[in-house]
């Protein structure tokens, strides 16, 4: 899968033991070498600079016959729900950064032409600086991390820096900051993607993999001015829970029950047949979630089933919610969103990463969460509707986020640095530590030039932004503000 069993060289021990065979999905037995032997997995990813410079990172060629901003969200929305299209285009021509948000797919194609060490890990496929945030773990602790995998897939690492480098810049200026702010915000944030993983590439493969405990994550990027902010969002992540929001959408049914209560457009009740095509997925989901959970799911009762419109790339596939209640009355309420392939998939061939077939998108999203995050939620499976995949998890499980585009100047570069901190953690449960280390290396070089890169791609945000804007305006694309 990708490149990186092909960068990273096979270290043999001095001696071989006939008492211990070579287990499959375990590493060979290896000789403890210097951290700058050429042989290691640090000095492998040092020897890719030769190939690839660090410096190189700031280039941005468009390719030709580049599809223009409506071409690309067009594009996007096929296969969705064409009556929610509008929405989505309205929600994506709000800002620049918004209109970033729903446009991963031609992001994607305009890095196929920049440079790439050939190094894979596992990517969220959609890395921008909304999409980390708090939710609640199985204790209902709250932890903070990357919490969208819609287009997760094994791919370049770069392509993960770089949209998130460029979202801070994007951000930045739509909270009012200066250029050379937003800047710093985007050099801040690949600088603590450097460092975190020059971290996790000293430290035992145990302590890496759970590295940077939450109560430590901002005293390790240095991003004290969040600390407020973060408390409040933590405050009002607590009260976003299942309960709440169905004391707010549902009613009583009449017959001891509850039912949603219609909120066009983003909330709508569904036919019976509908209904009951989404709950009877729900059946073969049980079987994709750790056994030990099942009987809990037993204690409720699936009473009604409801769709609602969601994210800004997101809008347009189908997605419901499901209300469970328990012998007391109190509700669970289940996300069924349909996984879509991830729109980095036909990009990937052209540089080097082999897509494998995927038996069912759903399970590739929650496959790649649980790849990516230290905590993931422990009710994350997937199911089959109508012949379609969705993947399944709680919602509103006390989550969170930091508006970063509402975030005060001072703080746009501790978010990059937080952001950037938990990107390379994510990234280190796929890809070796040390060999990305190895590339990222001890200096800012890198850092310079990603942050040079993010403001170029941008200003080209900031274009496609606008030519949707006057689309919009011509009556070329329909829209729906506001919504």
């Amino acid at each position: 899968m990708g490149e990186i069993e092909a960068t990273v060289p096979v270290q043999r021990a001095v001696t071989d033991d006939p008492r211990i065979p070579v287990v499959p999905g375990f590493a060979r037995r290896a000789t403890v070498m210097g951290k700058g032997a050429p042989q290691s997995p640090r000095g492998a990813g040092k020897a890719l600079r030769e190939r690839v410079p660090r410096a190189s990172h700031s280039a941005l060629d468009l390719p030709a016959g580049r599809p223009d901003a409506v071409q690309a969200v067009e594009e996007s929305s096929r296969g969705r729900v064409p009556g929610l299209a509008p929405i989505r285009v309205g929600r994506m021509a709000a800002t620049p950064f918004a209109f970033l948000r729903g446009s991963a797919g031609l992001m994607a194609h305009d890095l196929v032409g920049t440079p790439l060490s050939g190094v894979g890990a596992q990517l969220c496929g959609d890395a921008h600086a909304a999409n980390f945030g708090l939710y609640g773990d199985a204790r209902g602790s709250l932890v903070i991390d990357l919490n969208d995998f819609d287009e997760t897939v094994f791919g370049p690492w770069e392509w993960d820096l770089k949209r998130l480098a460029t979202s801070l810049v994007l951000a930045g200026r739509e909270a009012g900051a200066d250029e050379d702010t937003c800047r710093q915000g985007a050099y801040d944030t690949v600088g603590a993607y450097r460092r975190t993983m020059r971290l996790l590439a000293r430290l035992p493969a145990l302590d890496a993999w759970n590295a940077i405990a939450d109560e430590e994550l901002v005293s390790h990027a240095d991003a004290r001015d969040l600390l407020g902010t973060l408390e409040r969002v933590s405050e009002k992540a607590r009260n976003n829970t299942s309960a709440r929001f169905a004391a707010k959408s549902t009613e009583d049914s009449g017959d001891g029950g509850r039912r949603f209560i219609d909120a066009p457009p983003v909330l709508r009740r569904v036919p019976d047949e509908e209904a009951a095509a989404v709950a009877a997925g729900l059946g073969d989901y049980l079987g994709t979630i750790s056994e030990d959970r099942v009987p809990l799911l037993a204690r409720y009762a699936i009473h009604d089933v409801a769709f609602r419109v969601v994210g800004t790339g997101s809008v347009g596939t189908r997605s419901y919610v499901v209300l469970l209640l328990d012998h007391r009355g109190e509700p669970l309420v289940l996300q069924v969103k349909e996984a879509r392939p991830s729109v980095l998939a036909p990009y990937l061939p052209a540089v080097g990463f082999d897509v494998a077939a995927v038996a069912h998108e759903g399970r590739r999203v929650v496959l790649g969460q649980k790849r990516m995050q230290v905590v993931s939620d422990i009710l994350l499976g997937w199911a089959t509707v109508d012949g379609r995949p969705f993947q399944v998890r709680q919602f509103r499980n006390r989550k969170g986020s930091v508006d970063p585009a509402a975030l005060a100047a001072d703080q746009v570069d501790d978010y990059g640095r937080m952001t950037g901190a938990l990107l390379a953690r994510a990234h280190a449960h796929s890809a070796d530590p040390r060999l990305i280390a190895g590339y990222c290396g001890k200096n800012e070089e890198l850092d310079e030039a990603v942050a040079a890169f993010a403001v170029t791609y941008a200003d080209r945000t900031e274009a496609d932004h606008a030519e949707l804007v006057r689309a919009i305006g011509s009556g070329r694309i329909a829209a729906e503000p506001g919504v």
